[in-house]
């Protein structure tokens, strides 16, 4: 599971173009077509980056812009606007509203693939690095390995991302409902129990003997991968 990107835009064709290109790079993609739906989503989980345009149903994308700064959740949340080429004060606007970057459009996906690469280097690089390591435990994206104090551990893909999903924002608390929607995104077969079993899968995969509590568990808001340089 490569960094959650959140694409919104009421333009069908341009959204799906985008999600070929961002999941061919790795990225996880989550389309939506307005900034209520947006509101819905930040509400359950908060993605790595937002690219929203300024056109759309209800809301523009610079007053997307504008909330998304003023929400304590998601005030970090980095942000790249999509603007028509010809709109010079639109793109001003819009990044006093709070955007880090803007693209104006034509713009090819190639382009904008770029430019989220270059904004996580700035903001946040170890989404793009291969290797995550916390503690006595190191995750290899691109070879999908964990090993803990240099043993390899055994993990089912849903365990691996999910580890690496923790391991990301180590001490940060997931709620069980995000870390459902950054696993399974809509799927409404699988509810927060499917959450707990895996998370308990996890531990035995990654627990060695005298190792010490890895998953620390939140009671009534969800788990975390705790501090582990007193384990």
């Amino acid at each position: 599971m490569g960094a959650r990107v959140v694409v919104v835009d009421d333009d069908e064709t341009l959204r799906a173009l985008l999600q070929r290109a961002l999941e061919n790079q790795g990225f996880s993609v989550t389309l939506l077509s307005s900034a209520a739906d947006l509101e819905r989503r930040l509400r359950l989980a908060v993605p790595d980056v937002l690219v929203v345009n300024t056109v759309l149903p209800g809301m523009s994308g610079i007053e997307v812009c504008r909330r998304v700064r003023t929400t304590p959740s998601t005030y970090r949340l980095p942000i790249i606007l999509l603007v028509a080429g010809d709109d010079r004060d639109e793109a001003l606007a819009g990044l006093a509203a709070g955007a880090d970057d803007c693209v104006t459009k034509p713009f090819s996906a190639g382009e904008l693939v770029i430019r989220i690469k270059s904004l996580l280097r700035r903001i946040n690089p170890s989404l793009l690095e291969h290797m995550i390591k916390v503690g006595d435990i190191v995750l290899d994206r691109d070879s999908h390995r964990v090993h803990r104090q240099q043993k390899e551990v055994r993990l089912g893909p849903t365990e691996f991302k999910l580890l690496e999903l923790l391991m990301r924002s180590p001490g940060r608390v997931h709620s069980r409902s995000e870390i459902r929607l950054s696993l399974w995104g809509d799927d409404a077969k699988v509810n927060e129990r499917a959450v707990d079993v895996h998370i308990n899968r996890l531990r035995k995969g990654i627990g060695l003997e005298k190792a010490g509590t890895v998953i620390r568990t939140v009671r009534g808001a969800g788990y975390s991968v705790g501090d582990l340089s007193s384990k």
